[in-house]
């Protein structure tokens, strides 16, 4: 099970158009991809690429997640997905 660790970077946190961007970018990944808050247990962790789940999540501006995927190809999805949340993506 590969595992990152990402803080959101994005103003707003993980809600309306950053969980947009990220839930598409999780959902074309070649894995499936989950994410909790850090501290969270494994099992409790939600579909990365279900919008319903990114806004249930909660993640606010500095939030520390957990990114896990398990599979060929999980260790360059979840760093492709990192780069997405630590990217402030309501500056544009």
């Amino acid at each position: 099970m590969a595992e990152r660790k990402a803080t959101v970077a994005s103003r707003v946190g993980l809600h309306a158009r950053p969980a947009s961007i990220f839930a598409e970018a999780a959902a074309a990944q070649p894995v499936e991809v989950t994410i909790a808050k850090e501290g969270e247990p494994a099992e409790e962790a939600m579909d990365a690429s279900s919008m319903l789940s990114l806004m249930s999540l909660g993640a606010s501006h500095g939030d520390v997640v957990v990114l896990r995927s398990d599979g060929e190809g999980a260790d360059t999805a979840l760093e492709e997905l990192a780069k997405i949340l630590e990217t402030d993506l309501d500056a544009t």
